[in-house]
């Protein structure tokens, strides 16, 4: 039976055939077999002089009916569920070695369609310098679920966690804000036409996302940062997670510094949609975001540009349980914190 017959599906196949169809892709893409047993092993090679190493997992499920909008392809579903899951760990400077994928599929799926989510995968792990070593593989009734387990070891005292600032911290971050606003709302909401070039960055940002890996790694290594975050939901929700972490701590953020395309401001201005709203709860973004300590601001900022990173103060941690707006010389308090699951109904 061939698996390149356009009308061919994972129920014409059957599991076996299916985990051997991975191991070939894997194998195509990245030049490394998949070891095949009941668990997965990794050589540590820590040293001696290392006792403090420590083991980083993190899992982040992409579930199409929520994390794909109907224009994405089954390649950018399988890249963006590798990338959403190694954002979390770059963020606190922890280089990720490894990954563990459990895939949820319908019987249904097109052999094309999940050879293209297999590569999408394959191509992020090639991207990350990490090896896929296998994971399960379930039917399910409708929807695509990936569910990565993302790997990587670090020493204990370079983590950099969320809990951590301090009154008086620098807020930086490391991206631009609002372009995912835009193409989410011109994708899911329809505001906007997705065939205008004008918008094409906004739309590339939400169906082929990257992530910036090079500030949290030269932070944690210099002991520069005091707390970090990503901000996949939001910036509004991300500064919330990250206050909630550090008691009784919030933030004033300067609206005005907070780094944004001019597409965005456009977008916001032709289409009437308040620009904080693009830039708070967009989402999905992966800009990593930081706390510094001032007399440690100026060292970090030229550590960062000399490696052709980016680190642009927005705010400061202040000793309130708020964080704060400051714009056109008014302060005032953040209201909305975006999207949550079981909570918020998105539209699709």
């Amino acid at each position: 039976m061939s698996e390149n017959k356009p009308d061919l599906k994972l129920q014409d196949l059957g599991e076996s055939k299916i985990i051997e169809l991975i191991e070939q892709i894997i194998f195509e893409k990245t030049g490394e077999q998949i070891k095949i047993d009941d668990a997965f092993f990794i050589d540590l090679n820590i040293q001696k002089e290392s006792p403090h190493t420590q083991i980083v997992l993190n899992t982040d499920m992409l579930i199409s009916t929520f994390d794909a909008p109907p224009q994405m392809s089954s390649y950018q579903i399988g890249y963006k569920s590798i990338v959403m899951n190694v954002s979390d760990l770059l963020v606190k400077g922890i280089t990720p070695i490894a990954v563990i994928i459990s895939l949820g599929l319908p019987n249904s799926l097109l052999i094309k369609k999940f050879r293209d989510i297999i590569e999408g995968i394959a191509e992020a792990c090639k991207f990350f310098d990490m090896s896929y070593i296998g994971g399960d593989l379930n039917e399910i009734e409708k929807e695509i679920i990936i569910n990565p387990t993302v790997i990587g070891f670090v020493q204990k005292e370079a983590i950099i966690f969320r809990k951590g600032m301090k009154v008086g911290d620098v807020l930086c971050v490391n991206g631009n804000f609002g372009l995912t606003g835009v193409g989410f709302n011109i994708l899911l909401n329809q505001i906007g036409n997705e065939t205008n070039p004008k918008y094409k960055k906004a739309i590339d940002s939400v169906l082929n996302p990257t992530v910036q890996a090079i500030e949290g790694k030269l932070l944690a290594e210099n002991n520069l940062a005091t707390s970090s975050i990503d901000s996949s939901d939001g910036l509004a929700k991300s500064l919330k997670d990250l206050s909630i972490a550090n008691e009784n701590l919030g933030f004033e953020v300067d609206f005005h510094q907070i780094p944004v395309n001019e597409v965005v401001k456009d977008y916001s201005e032709n289409y009437n949609v308040p620009l904080h709203k693009l830039l708070f709860n967009g989402g999905e973004e992966f800009v990593h975001i930081f706390t510094i300590n001032p007399k440690n601001l100026d060292k970090a900022i030229k550590l960062i540009a000399d490696n052709k990173g980016s680190l642009i103060p927005i705010g400061r941690v202040i000793a309130e349980n708020e964080i704060f707006i400051i714009k056109d010389n008014e302060r005032e308090i953040l209201q909305e914190f975006g999207y949550e699951h079981f909570l918020t109904t998105r539209k699709k």
